[in-house]
């Protein structure tokens, strides 16, 4: 067996395409292709998953309570995040949805892209891609979007993005 040597950050971008994919079937190639992610890097990252009990060892079902387990305790501790400068960009954690129904901010978090539309305090994504790859699918967007609040947010925006994690995830 491969020795892990560790998660990387778009190791998480991958689980929850996945994860957003629901039952619908998928190949690595697609997911290469709408991440922006090599397929060499796909298949490095499910191989590191699969060690670290997030994916099963045929790399097609997500475990899903380890998965969120993750998500929920050590997320915020290994990917730790602080709002910087102001820029534009796509919306992120409580600024987004869907989060942005029930907590209204006057400093909204956002992922730098050039080619967003709200000025807010910015966030290092988990991959430089993923901008341009929560565009194009709505779900993902969200399961991301949700990730980010419990890097940044506070207890109650935490509790609240665990909830919507686990009824998208389960």
């Amino acid at each position: 067996m491969k020795k892990h040597s560790g998660m990387r950050p778009h190791d998480i971008v991958i689980l929850l395409k996945i994860a957003a994919k629901g039952n619908s079937p998928w190949l690595m190639k697609d997911l290469s292709i709408e991440l922006g992610i090599s397929a060499s890097e796909i298949t490095e990252s499910l191989n590191r998953s699969a060690i670290a009990g997030l994916i099963a060892r045929d790399k097609k079902r997500l475990m899903k309570m380890a998965i969120l387990d993750f998500l929920e305790h050590g997320l915020r501790y290994v990917y730790p995040q602080q709002p910087g400068a102001r820029v534009r960009g796509l919306p992120t954690a409580h600024s987004a949805p869907p989060l942005n129904e029930e907590i209204v901010s006057e400093n909204p978090y956002v992922w730098p892209y050039e080619e967003g539309m709200v000025r807010g305090e910015s966030i290092e994504p988990l991959h430089p891609k993923v901008p341009e790859a929560c565009m194009r699918d709505p779900k993902f967007y969200e399961l991301l979007a949700l990730c980010d609040a419990l890097r940044v947010g506070r207890a109650r925006e935490k509790n609240m993005a665990m909830m919507e994690l686990r009824k998208r995830i389960c």
